[in-house]
């Protein structure tokens, strides 16, 4: 009870204002995440420097390629919201052990279901990208098979680290993570240089080489989120390798949290698997003269620099979701929702900056990121500042999105990105993009309708307060 009381009185996580606190655990989430998401990012930059139409197609094939990858690995590793949302609210409660009984049964789920979802994605994959590939397409499917077929393995590193990142962040120590990140980046490029173009005497496997580079270096972030577990300042206090804490019912109240986010998930991963086809039809019906795929590689391109807004918009929606929950662990609705639209302001003026570089310096990005073909940088460009200019409104919906995982509302969240995602993103985008024929640009205005509904839908939600009497 002394540990209890203490813990409820001064908690150095939520305490201060709120900017300071939020920017505390953001900023190592943020630069944490961006260096993970360059992991993938990196692989753009690398297949611009490979001769085409073999560039242009491994481009292409790296947005379904992704897709494909989060459908399992991504719906899996959602029981990251569940993770989080009760290792916050135990902790804030001064309960260290019951902290560390979440983490333990989240990561033996991850172990399991890993090696099941791994299995059934290399079996299921080539199914998958024949539908999400245009049949004329060839190259761009055949090199995401090749990609898939060694990045498909990793689903059980990706769920583990998401596993062990929630409980971090859910205890406010950000900064591991951010740790893990850098390394496994680090060992990432290097593999990527001499396995992608073949240098020092290693084989030159192209874009097969970044998806086995990819693979190796998800584990080696692994094994450091596992080597900070095991710190005796963790160990003794979380035990969360204490197989005697191995409970069902924990397990389960975990997964009830968690099973809605995955659901979310699948449903954003399937509303941008059809994203991609209809951009690949684009290509048949305008098809470029030397058989490029020209709209897939764009939308790839386009997503690929978006991800790494998404993910610095998602780093401040986490270090929410943990001040959210912490805050109602500590019995204090009030303070949690200080959080939720301090975290918002800070977001509007970051990302407000951020979309009108990006609007701005389109050109010189695109010259970057699609280096060998000028086709692309031209069909990529004016979606990109479209994008660019609705980051702000993205930062909204992502920030408070999070804000109501960590405060166990899940099924809210559920709902509203199965309707967007089906009843708005994809219908939109094909009426657009394919029988209004206004190309990859109606696709993107899809999108900004897409994403205006989910703000408008979070600030609502958020704003009603419901959420503050949701038991974790």
């Amino acid at each position: 009870m002394a540990e209890l009381a203490i813990q409820t009185t001064t908690n150095v996580v939520t305490s201060g204002p709120p900017h300071k606190a939020i920017l505390r655990l953001a900023l190592p989430t943020l630069v944490a995440m961006l260096t993970q998401s360059f992991v993938n990012e990196i692989d753009l930059i690398f297949f611009a420097h490979l001769p085409n139409p073999e560039g242009s197609n491994a481009q292409a094939a790296l947005f379904p390629s992704l897709v494909v990858l989060w459908m399992f690995g991504g719906s899996l590793s959602a029981i990251t919201v569940g993770t989080q949302s009760m290792t916050a609210r135990r902790f804030a409660e001064g309960d260290h052990r019951a902290a560390g009984a979440v983490i333990l049964n989240s990561f033996l789920f991850a172990l399991v279901g890993g090696t099941l979802f791994s299995l059934a994605g290399f079996f299921i994959m080539p199914l998958i990208l024949g539908k999400l590939i245009a049949t004329d397409l060839e190259g761009a499917r055949a090199a995401a098979n090749a990609y898939l077929s060694f990045r498909v393995w990793g689903v059980l590193s990706m769920a583990a680290t998401a596993a062990f990142k929630a409980f971090f962040d859910g205890i406010g120590k950000t900064y591991v993570h951010l740790v893990s990140a850098v390394v496994m980046n680090v060992i990432n490029v290097a593999l990527c240089v001499v396995l992608i173009f073949g240098y020092w005497g290693f084989p030159r496997m192209g874009i097969a080489g970044a998806g086995l580079a990819g693979v190796v270096s998800t584990y080696v972030g692994l094994g450091v989120m596992i080597i900070y577990a095991l710190k005796p300042e963790y160990r003794k206090s979380f035990q969360p390798f204490d197989l005697r804490k191995y409970d069902p019912k924990l397990l389960w109240s975990i997964l009830k949290l968690s099973i809605p986010g995955g659901i979310a998930t699948i449903a954003v991963m399937t509303g941008f698997a059809l994203f991609a086809m209809i951009a690949g039809k684009l290509d048949d019906m305008h098809p470029s003269p030397n058989g490029e795929p020209v709209n897939l590689a764009a939308t790839s391109v386009i997503v690929g620099i978006l991800k790494l807004t998404f993910t610095a918009c998602l780093a401040f929606g986490t270090a929410t979701a943990t001040l959210v929950s912490q805050s109602l662990g500590e019995k204090d609705g009030a303070k949690a929702a200080r959080f939720g639209w301090a975290s918002i302001r800070l977001g509007l003026v970051i990302f407000g900056i951020v979309g009108v570089l990006e609007a701005g310096l389109a050109p010189y990005i695109l010259r970057f990121f699609a280096d060998k073909s000028a086709a692309v940088q031209a069909t990529a460009y004016t979606p990109l500042v479209i994008m660019g200019l609705a980051t702000p409104v993205i930062a909204v919906g992502m920030i408070l999105t999070q804000a109501l995982f960590g405060a166990g509302d899940v099924k809210f969240v559920m709902v509203i990105e199965l309707i967007l995602h089906f009843v708005c993103l994809v219908p939109l985008a094909y009426v657009l993009g394919v029988t209004l024929d206004m190309g990859i640009v109606g696709l993107f205005l899809a999108a900004v309708t897409y994403i205006v509904g989910l703000a408008i839908g979070m600030v609502v939600r958020f704003r009603s307060g419901v959420w503050q009497k949701i038991k974790v």
